[in-house]
């Protein structure tokens, strides 16, 4: 029998949690895979979303392909869509559960995935099933950020409450919150040599009074409008009050001059 996902995703397809995912690129967000990759590859993308990140690694393999996987099969058509506007035409998209790929053993030169395994209930499984495709001498390839390690300025009241409801109601909804601290270990349980696997860290930062605008305004429209409201209601980790303090909490901080965010993310790039 196949096994498919038991978590379930804290963050859902809500338009401002889409606002976040389109923002993200190769560069800023698979920058320690780039350096590896090479034209005529094969790469896998798995948990790929609105697809930005799969479209952009398509031009690092003019002479490969890119597939990237989704479960949520509506967001697949906006990822196409971005794939035809820019006329890029090495990709597919596909619906799939990373808990049971469909692909043979040995497929991929590269199977990668980015801000996925924290919102999974087994990313030992899901990593074991990316080294079954991977080809012998591939790559596998992670990043997750650690709710536990955001940093931010300055500490306007109701910030680090939020921070705690997130990493409650994600650890509720099946996840790990903190999975960027673990992933190393996580690729190590599923069978990569230690000396296979190079971890590193990177960040994004929000400074500019653009992007504290943009960071703070869908945070507070996820907090009461995204499936993080509708479960953190479901569940009685908070009512929709306490959301609400939380969203105008996140609109305070926006207004601050000196406004500054952090978000962390640990990384693995590992051999098979």
């Amino acid at each position: 029998m196949k096994k498919t996902e038991a978590a379930t995703y804290t963050h859902g397809h809500h338009e401002s949690v889409l606002r976040s995912h389109t923002w993200r690129t190769a560069l800023n967000s698979a920058g320690f895979l780039l350096p590896h990759i090479k034209p005529d590859m094969k790469i896998l993308d798995i948990g790929c979303g609105p697809g930005t990140i799969t479209v952009d690694l398509a031009g690092y393999v003019p002479d490969g392909r890119v597939i990237g996987l989704e479960r949520a099969a509506k967001v697949l058509d906006q990822a196409r869509a971005l794939a035809s506007g820019k006329g890029v035409e090495n990709i597919e998209f596909t619906e799939g559960d990373a808990n049971s790929l469909s692909y043979p053993d040995d497929t991929f030169d590269i199977v990668f995935c980015h801000q996925v395994l924290q919102h999974v209930k087994d990313p030992v499984g899901i990593l074991r099933e990316m080294r079954r495709v991977a080809r012998p001498g591939g790559i596998v390839a992670a990043r997750e950020s650690d709710y536990g390690s955001f940093a931010w300025y300055p500490e306007v009241a109701g910030m680090e409450h939020w921070q705690s409801l997130y990493r409650t109601l994600a650890t509720h909804n099946g996840g790990e919150p903190d999975a960027g601290r673990m992933v190393h270990v996580w690729a190590k349980q599923a069978g990569f040599a230690a000396d296979a696997i190079t971890s590193t860290v990177s960040s994004w930062c929000y400074s500019t009074s653009e992007e504290i605008a943009w960071w703070s305004g869908l945070w507070a429209e996820r907090t009461v409008a995204s499936s993080f409201a509708d479960t953190a209601v479901e569940s009685r980790i908070a009512t929709q009050d306490e959301l609400a303090e939380v969203a105008e909490t996140w609109r305070r901080w926006g207004t601050e001059e000196d406004a500054w965010f952090s978000v962390p993310s640990g990384e693995v790039l590992c051999r098979k």
